[in-house]
């Protein structure tokens, strides 16, 4: 089992140039500090989006000041014919990809009915992967971004308030390793980065909302949490590290978790 350590300068990610990289729920958060990285390594990156389109294409300006080439495009991953029109657009203006970063995950938003959580975390990342492999060529990397929380809530309890979540990305993951063998037919690596809880993201602000004290609880038994910079930059290294044998890349300490299989 790997543990990864993060420095306070941006990841050697190597050369990326060339390379076609769409990171889902990449408006704002982990997400946009992943495309920003992969970005500064070379890679043209799609940046998805459901709501937030200014934000998104407030990110492609900065990204193109920079010199980096970049899109914006919306597409609730639900909905299949959504997530069609924005790989039309991926590949009309890419020709295909060689980088999918699932990173949107959801279900703790108010107003959601009480299966979204798992439509979006689970359907949806298959459905995602699915619509996508058609772009993606020998040598492509796919990785999807969890959480320790939701990675082993199999033997580790979590939070009451995040707990749908936590289910349905377990689900999720599940069911995407159980693609692993036809993405290594088509030569496609796949990678798995679980993290603790990261202070900044959407999530720990609704925890707190919902639970006072929770994220400073979890801050205070974990040692300390990854903020949403440096969790970015374990994920984007996933992108072109070697794969883990397990196809788990552990951000983090994770022996409370560990300890807790046994």
């Amino acid at each position: 089992m790997s543990i990864s350590t993060v420095s306070d300068n941006a990841p050697a990610l190597g050369n990326l140039d060339g390379k076609r990289a769409l990171i889902t729920g990449s408006s704002r958060g982990i997400g946009a500090d992943t495309a920003i990285l992969l970005a500064a390594a070379g890679s043209r990156v799609v940046i998805n989006y459901r709501n937030k389109e200014a934000r998104a294409v407030k990110l492609v300006a900065q990204l193109e000041a920079s010199g980096a080439e970049a899109i914006a495009v919306g597409a609730d991953l639900t909905d299949a014919a959504s997530v069609a029109g924005m790989l039309k657009t991926v590949t009309e203006r890419f020709g295909g990809l060689d980088i999918l970063v699932l990173n949107a995950s959801g279900g703790m938003e108010s107003g959601m009915d009480a299966g979204y959580a798992m439509a979006l975390n689970r359907d949806a990342q298959v459905a995602m992967l699915r619509a996508t492999l058609p772009l993606l060529g020998r040598g492509s990397r796919v990785v999807f971004v969890t959480s320790h929380q939701a990675h082993f809530i199999r033997s580790s309890q979590t939070m009451p308030e995040y707990l749908p979540v936590a289910l349905s990305k377990r689900a999720g993951e599940d069911a995407l390793r159980e693609l692993i063998p036809e993405l290594e037919d088509h030569g496609i690596g796949f990678v798995v980065v679980s993290g603790d809880m990261i202070e900044g993201t959407i999530t720990a602000t609704l925890l707190q909302r919902a639970n006072p004290g929770a994220i400073e609880a979890r801050k205070h038994a974990a040692g300390r949490l990854y903020n949403v910079g440096e969790f970015a930059a374990e994920v984007a290294l996933a992108v072109t590290e070697p794969i883990p044998d397990d196809h788990t890349r552990y951000v983090g300490d994770v022996s409370e978790f560990v300890a807790n299989q046994n």
